[in-house]
Parts: structure tokens; C-alpha cells; sequence
């Protein structure tokens, strides 16, 4: 297999390849037509009070939809830095990445068979397995990002992956849509076929797109030759990188920031389009042309605030991408389903989340590489700071739906994520040394 230098464009280009064929995940799958079709589901066969059976317990479906992906991510949590830290030595991040992006894929292909309450655990099982999936191969592909590019190139790389995700996630789910509210156009008269066979293409998409990226990615560029116990070397390094954060305050101190921004970002994205049907009684239609507009504009949102960067630095650059993040959360608060017009409303709260939600992704990515020292074991390093995004997302899903059953309410699920960014915000403004990211 031809390789390729480190900062070349063919290289940095299949790597960002990568986002455009996953991206497809988070937002049809995460964020869109399947948290949609669930909730759809789950009211056509949910009781009196609006609670569903599974395993012989009540639930608000929300609830148990937030539990299912806490745990998914929990799991990722527990097992992506023992892999992580096994890939590091043994060099085999490559086999890492394909082996978690079929296990994805396959488990989204597999949601087509949710059609209603006796295949509700279908729906609990492979959302589950494609959450592992997706977010266990982010873990190696992120790792990749300071062996592809040089540090003053990973900032506009970073943000180009996720610009080609947001364009070809887009492309899908304007397919999708149609597909959904049209389904007479293509001979469909089962209503819930049109969203399960969406299902089938983001596997279809993200499987077969994700070829072009294996093609170029190197593999064991460092010449790894494992012992026979390279599991507990792996294990080994684990320990020497926790070791090592003891000694980097700038490293660790933007881990804990990170942590904080990340229960309130993942939150806010995995449950917008719940949040739009439930809370404000949207039509699907609405919810998902607001996601198409969050798309777009987080396409210029990325490349914006890359650009802001290099003249602000990465760490202020940040703090002002969390400020806009709790006025969105506060927005959210004020908004009710009674208001005249809501679905405006709804679509301003979308343009201004979109704006910082590829800014916020990617210069954390990049901000984060840049800070890691001279290492072999970016896998390692990487896994914390997945398990990082990992927890917060349980804790952030976990309180999200543990608030909903005692309120009854989103809103108050949405002001509390605030504080998180706050924090967030305070911790990044005491650490002034990232100032120039």
C-alpha cells in the first residue's frame, strides 16, 4: 500500500474523508429521523399516562431512551482506553477504527427491523451497539489527527473533517426527508418503511464511504513489534499517561473544561429533535428542516471561528463559542409550545446553536493535539479525552432524564445544562496559558 507523508493532502484529506462518511450517524441516527421515529413508536402503543412497558417496568419513553444511550456511552467509557492504549503499542489503530465502524454500521442497518412494541428491544439493543460503534471509532480516528498533521495544520484539519461531515450528512438526510414525507413518490405505503429503509442507507453510507479513508490512513507508522502480554502493556500505558497529566496542568486542565462543555454539548444535540417534538409539539417536518439549517450553518460556523482562531487563539476563541452555547440553553428555557410563531423561534435557536456547533467540536479536537507532548501513544491519549466527552454524556443524558421524570418537563433539563457551560467557561478563563491554543 503507497504511503503518504505526514501533513501531505492526500493524507489529511482521507482522514477528514472519515467525518463525511460517519457524520451520517449523529445526525440521522442521534439526532433526526430515528429519535423522531421513536418517539412516534413509543406514543402509538404507550398507555394512559404516556409511560411504556419494557421489561416489566413502566417508563417515560424519554427516559428510557436517554438510560439506553447512557449506557451505550458508559460502555465506550469503560473499554476505549484499554483498546486504545493496546492499539498505541501494538500499532493497530487502523484495525481498531474498521473493526468499531462495521460494528456501527451493521447495528443502524439492523434498526430497520423496529416497527413497534414487540421489537422495542430492537430498538434498545442496536442503538446501543451502533452508539459503541460510532463512538468507539471516533476514539482511533481522533488519534490519527497529530500523526496525519503537522500542529499548525490541525486547526484547519480538523475543521475540514467536520465540514465534509456536515455537507455529506446534509446530502443523506435531505434524501431521507423526502423519502420520509414523501414516501408515495417511491411506491412506499407502509408508513414506517419510508424512516427504517433511512436506517439501511446511513449503514450503507457510512460503511462504504468510510473504504476511501482505510485506503490512505497509515498503520503502525512507529514500527510496533507487540510481546505476546501486550495486553497489559497496554494496560502500562494507560498508567504512564494518567502519570503523565499529573505533569501537564495546561493538558489536564483543559481535559476537566472539556468535560463540562461536553455534558452540555452532546446533551443539547442528542436530544434536540426529542425536545422539538415532545416540548414544543413540532411537526416532523419543522424539526427537520431545523437540523438541515443547523447543518449548514455549522459548515461556516467551523470554518469562521478556524479562522478566529489563528487570530485570537484557540482558548478565547472557545470562551466565546461556551457564551453563545448558555444563551442557546437560556432561549431554550423562555421557549413555549403556546407561543404564536414557535416554529421561528425554534429555527433562530437553530442558526445560532449551528454557528458554534462545528467551532466548538473541532477546536476542541485540534486545541487538545496540539497540547499533547512528544508521544507514540496518541491513542492513549486520545482515549481520555473520549472517556471524558464518554462520562459527560452519561452524566449529561442521566440528568437530562432523570429531570424530565421528576418534572415532567425538558426545560428545566436545558437550564441546568447551562451551568455546565459556565463552568466550562470559568475553568478555560483561569487557564491562560492555552491563550494561543
Amino acid at each position: 500500500m503507497k504511503t503518504y507523508k505526514r501533513g501531505s493532502k492526500t493524507l489529511t484529506n482521507a482522514w477528514a474523508f472519515y467525518d463525511w462518511a460517519n457524520s451520517v450517524y449523529p445526525l440521522v441516527i442521534s439526532t433526526a429521523v430515528f429519535p423522531i421515529y421513536y418517539s412516534s413508536m413509543a406514543n402509538s402503543f404507550a398507555n394512559a399516562e404516556g409511560d411504556i412497558s419494557f421489561l416489566g417496568t413502566s417508563w417515560n419513553p424519554t427516559t428510557l431512551y436517554d438510560y439506553t444511550l447512557s449506557l451505550s456511552f458508559l460502555i465506550v467509557a469503560l473499554f476505549s482506553p484499554i483498546l486504545s492504549g493496546i492499539a498505541d503499542y501494538t500499532g493497530n489503530k487502523l484495525k481498531f477504527l474498521k473493526g468499531f465502524c462495521l460494528l456501527g454500521s451493521l447495528s443502524v442497518t439492523a434498526l430497520f427491523f423496529f416497527q413497534g412494541e414487540s421489537t422495542l428491544w430492537v430498538a434498545l439493543l442496536f442503538t446501543i451497539l451502533a452508539s459503541i460503534g460510532f463512538w468507539g471509532s471516533i476514539v482511533f480516528y481522533n488519534a490519527y489527527l497529530p500523526e496525519i498533521a503537522h500542529p499548525e495544520q490541525q486547526d484547519a484539519v480538523s475543521a475540514k473533517g467536520f465540514m465534509y461531515g456536515y455537507t455529506g450528512s446534509v446530502l443523506l438526510l435531505i434524501f431521507s426527508l423526502i423519502l420520509v414525507q414523501k414516501p408515495d413518490w417511491f411506491g412506499i405505503t407502509d408508513a414506517t418503511l419510508a424512516p427504517r429503509i433511512t436506517f439501511v442507507l446511513v449503514g450503507m453510507w457510512w460503511l462504504g464511504f468510510a473504504q476511501f479513508t482505510y485506503r490512505r490512513l497509515p498503520n503502525n507508522i512507529f514500527n510496533h513489534k507487540p510481546d505476546k502480554d501486550y495486553i497489559w502493556k497496554g494496560f502500562l500505558e494507560l498508567k504512564l499517561v494518567w502519570n503523565s497529566l499529573k505533569s501537564q496542568p495546561q493538558l489536564r486542565n483543559f481535559l476537566i473544561a472539556f468535560f463540562f462543555l461536553s455534558v452540555g454539548v452532546q446533551t443539547i444535540i442528542l436530544m434536540a429533535g426529542i425536545f422539538g417534538s415532545e416540548e414544543l409539539g413540532l411537526p416532523t417536518q419543522n424539526l427537520i428542516l431545523t437540523i438541515i439549517i443547523v447543518q449548514i450553518v455549522a459548515i461556516f460556523g467551523a470554518y469562521f471561528f478556524s479562522r478566529l482562531s489563528n487570530s485570537i487563539g484557540n482558548l478565547a476563541t472557545l470562551k466565546i463559542t461556551l457564551v453563545i452555547w448558555g444563551v442557546v440553553c437560556l432561549i431554550a428555557f423562555v421557549l413555549d409550545k403556546d407561543l404564536p410563531n414557535i416554529e421561528y423561534y425554534f429555527y433562530a435557536m437553530g442558526i445560532v446553536l449551528g454557528f458554534v456547533l462545528g467551532a466548538t467540536q473541532s477546536l476542541t479536537r485540534s486545541t487538545y493535539s496540539k497540547l499533547l507532548p512528544e508521544t507514540h501513544d496518541h491513542a492513549t491519549y486520545f482515549s481520555f479525552y473520549d472517556v471524558s466527552e464518554k462520562i459527560a454524556i452519561v452524566i449529561g443524558m442521566f440528568l437530562f432524564g432523570l429531570l424530565v421524570a421528576l418534572t415532567g418537563s425538558m426545560q428545566y433539563s436545558v437550564l441546568v445544562l447551562a451551568v455546565f457551560f459556565l463552568i466550562a467557561f470559568l475553568i478555560l478563563d483561569r487557564n491562560r496559558k492555552l491563550s494561543k491554543g
